[in-house]
């Protein structure tokens, strides 16, 4: 097995213009560009030019979560003000949420959100107690979607709009829970769709509820004391078996985003990919042993995130950074609402 030397949190800087932040998302989803990166050297391209870049028999597995509003609005029995992100539905009407108020709300009291509804606050959860557990009048996917916001990333300036609700979707949302999106599937369209499926490459799909932690920065300079954020996922029989097909007819697995592929190497770390249901709190970095996915369809990652040590994972690190470079030379758009890249998995 090939030694890895070690990375740390720097290795994973870049120097971006703040201009480049895309704040609204092309005018239409697969106008954005593509940045191939599966050969040795950058190549532009856009978005809807991605079903002849890939080969008849390959698999593209998306990850077919819904983006519920989990953003609400509210205040306490006193008027100060509370802004709510809802992390996780549970039975019972209830949810787990980071709140942020001038003052934390106490368990027993109550919170109004929406100037509709009143939540309980029943205390502190999740293993830093971070979150808080509440309990609604009525099930939350309802409440949500009647008085909540789309919950915009934080580096996306302006307030959640009608457009928003449409744009920070994918066409093919079904299972409600995410409170970020699968970004790189927001650029598939029913157009892209069809060229794919006419060019003879296949679909399968895999959920999983991408969690507020997505954007959460790593805060040590050593990644092994970096703890990551948990998100439930589930792959299923029926995409398994799509992707034993696929390997035995040559054919490669390519992943529609890196929830997708955490997904898939989650489903895969007992060493053979096997249907699964849980929680996973994987965190792919250098070294990690690829046993999936061949290749990558991704946005551009933030600074010193997570996710862009995966990509670098993936990819190898060095031709990342070579490619982040490019991508900012030739102002490529980033983050949420930005443009895609292609890549193959290092060897």
């Amino acid at each position: 097995m090939p030694q890895h030397r070690t990375h740390t949190l720097a290795d994973f800087d870049f120097e971006l213009p703040p201009e480049l932040i895309a704040q609204h998302p092309a005018a239409e989803r697969s106008a954005s560009r593509l940045l191939v990166g599966t050969g040795a050297l950058p190549v532009d391209r856009v978005f809807r030019d991605l079903p002849g870049l890939l080969d008849p028999g390959d698999l593209l597995v998306f990850n077919d979560t819904r983006v519920i509003k989990a953003r609400l609005l509210g205040e306490k029995p006193t008027g100060g003000a509370v802004e709510a992100l809802v992390e996780r539905v549970l039975p019972g009407h209830e949810v787990l949420a980071h709140l942020r108020a001038s003052k934390s709300p106490r368990p027993g009291s109550l919170v109004r959100f929406g100037d509709a509804f009143d939540a309980e606050v029943l205390g502190r959860a999740g293993p830093d107690q971070s979150l808080f557990h509440l309990r609604f009048p009525d099930d939350p996917l309802v409440l949500l979607s009647r008085h909540g916001h789309v919950p915009l990333p934080p580096y996306i300036t302006h307030e959640d709009a009608a457009d928003d609700v449409e744009r920070y979707q994918t066409v093919f949302a079904a299972r409600p829970g995410a409170v970020a999106a699968p970004t790189a599937s927001l650029h598939f369209d029913d157009a892209v769709l069809a060229a794919l499926a006419a060019r003879g490459v296949r679909r399968a799909a895999v959920t999983l509820h991408v969690g507020a932690g997505t954007f959460q920065p790593v805060r040590t300079e050593n990644l092994d004391e970096h703890r990551m954020h948990s998100e439930w996922f589930e792959v299923g029989a029926e995409t398994v078996a799509a992707i034993e097909a696929t390997r035995r007819a040559g054919g490669r697995v390519v992943s529609a985003g890196t929830t997708t592929l955490r997904a898939l190497e989650s489903a895969a770390r007992a060493g053979a990919l096997a249907p699964y249901r849980g929680e996973t709190d994987i965190f792919i970095r250098p070294g990690f042993e690829f046993r999936v996915v061949d290749r990558l369809i991704t946005n551009f990652h933030l600074p010193r995130s997570t996710l862009l040590m995966l990509v670098s994972a993936f990819a190898g690190h060095e031709h990342v950074r070579a490619l982040y470079r490019h991508a900012v030379e030739a102002r490529y758009r980033f983050f949420s609402y930005g443009d895609a890249m292609l890549l193959g998995r290092a060897r």
